[in-house]
């Protein structure tokens, strides 16, 4: 890394610190030439592959979308909506790969919105698992009411 001060190409690493829910790491680090000190803040980047064959980095913002079209008219609030898109969240980057399937996302919402809503639940089932027939949702419906 380069000295932001003299631009010398060497320096060491003095302390490193986790920020952010794990996703930051912030490094404190001093140049061997000069020695002056600074911070730096390194992230990783999470790439979602769609079925299209195209990757683009991580949103949290399209879950909390998604869920919140499955939620209208819904009595559910926009804090449970974005604390739902926080867990799918750090449940995917809790597996350590640097990139996920639109369909792997998917699934990893399909568990805690049933939990927060089975009418919200089958609404995105029906569009994520591309229900074409009325059995569909009741097969779906069905499995709601066994558990």
């Amino acid at each position: 890394m380069l000295c932001p001060f003299c631009k010398y190409p060497d320096t060491k690493v003095v302390d490193t610190r986790e920020s952010g829910n794990g996703s930051l790491v912030r490094r404190r680090r001093m140049c061997l030439k000069c020695r002056r000190k600074f911070t730096t803040v390194e992230s990783t980047q999470l790439l979602v592959y769609k079925k299209d064959g195209t990757f683009e980095p991580f949103n949290r913002g399209k879950i909390a979308t998604g869920v919140l079209k499955a939620c209208k008219g819904r009595p559910i609030k926009y804090p449970a909506i974005a604390a739902l898109a926080q867990e799918v969240e750090e449940n995917i980057r809790s597996r350590g790969a640097g990139q996920v399937s639109s369909h792997e996302i998917g699934l990893e919402v399909l568990g805690p919105l049933k939990k927060l809503d089975p009418v919200a639940y089958l609404r995105f089932a029906s569009v994520y698992e591309n229900f074409s027939t009325p059995e569909d949702f009741a097969r779906a419906a069905r499995s709601l009411e066994a558990k």
